[in-house]
């Protein structure tokens, strides 16, 4: 057993933010992920590990293992052992903090770890989990929450230089994706940024390409494929500061607990 191993369910941006706070201040971590992620913000996600192998992400670096064994050795090294795993893995974790944001508890119990923490809406602490971090951006973003629930899933994103639900970009059929862009390219309103199937997907206004599901991938019409930001200056190879704000409030929670144990 690693002395207060962190696993974390799911391993998108969110999760990365969480990754490296938690990574940064010592902490062991694996992170577990479906075998084909539908990450969005891929160059600082460890879900990218999945299919590429490996991935360093602002000093971190996250590598695909094939066994709970081949996780705990890595990780000895500072390394982020990102391991295909549906389930949790019995990998005698201090601490499981469920990453997937479904917006509702899937599977999640208070018995998984001695310390049990969940992102944003579909969780009750002392229920659920024992700590909630909320994801809603607002004065509340990245509170850590040791009773209640985080704020109620709205359905729509965050307003960015005045841009909210357009930022998203949604498949418009069913079909297998093919981008003619990648993450960080300068587009302009209306351009075609590639295709679902035989439908094209257009950029909704000027702006910076943030985000795009991996090439290849097979989707659902209207799942989100894409992210464009008005603001040409986005960092798009950068972890969010949402995603560190949400880290913040997992890393709170673990220091808070291991004082109170101690």
């Amino acid at each position: 057993m690693l002395e207060h191993l962190c696993v974390i369910r799911g391993g998108g941006d969110l999760a990365t933010g969480v990754a490296w706070r938690l990574t940064t201040a010592g902490f062991p971590v694996v992170a577990t992920e479906l075998g084909d992620p539908l990450t969005v913000r891929r160059t600082v996600a460890v879900s990218s590990a999945v299919q590429d192998g490996q991935i360093s992400i602002e000093g971190m670096h996250a590598a695909r293992v094939e066994s709970a064994d081949e996780a705990i050795q890595i990780t000895k090294a500072g390394t982020v052992a990102v391991l295909i795993s549906p389930t949790l893995p019995d990998l005698g974790a201090a601490v499981v903090i469920d990453a997937r944001l479904a917006k509702r508890n899937i599977d999640t119990t208070l018995d998984d770890a001695p310390l049990v923490i969940a992102l944003g809406p579909g969780f009750t602490a002392g229920q659920d989990c024992h700590a909630v971090v909320e994801t809603m951006r607002g004065s509340r973003l990245g509170r850590c929450l040791w009773h209640g629930s985080a704020e109620p899933n709205t359905g729509v994103p965050g307003v960015v230089a005045g841009r909210g639900l357009d930022r998203v970009l949604r498949a418009p059929a069913a079909g297998q994706v093919r981008w003619a862009t990648q993450i960080g390219d300068v587009v302009t309103g209306a351009q075609v940024l590639g295709t679902v199937g035989t439908s094209e997907v257009r950029a909704p206004f000027d702006g910076v390409i943030r985000g795009l599901i991996r090439t290849g991938t097979t989707v659902d019409a209207s799942l989100k494929i894409g992210d464009v930001d008005p603001r040409l200056d986005a960092r798009c190879h950068e972890i969010s500061d949402k995603a560190l704000a949400i880290g913040g409030g997992v890393l709170e929670a673990v220091m808070t607990w291991l004082n109170r144990d101690r």
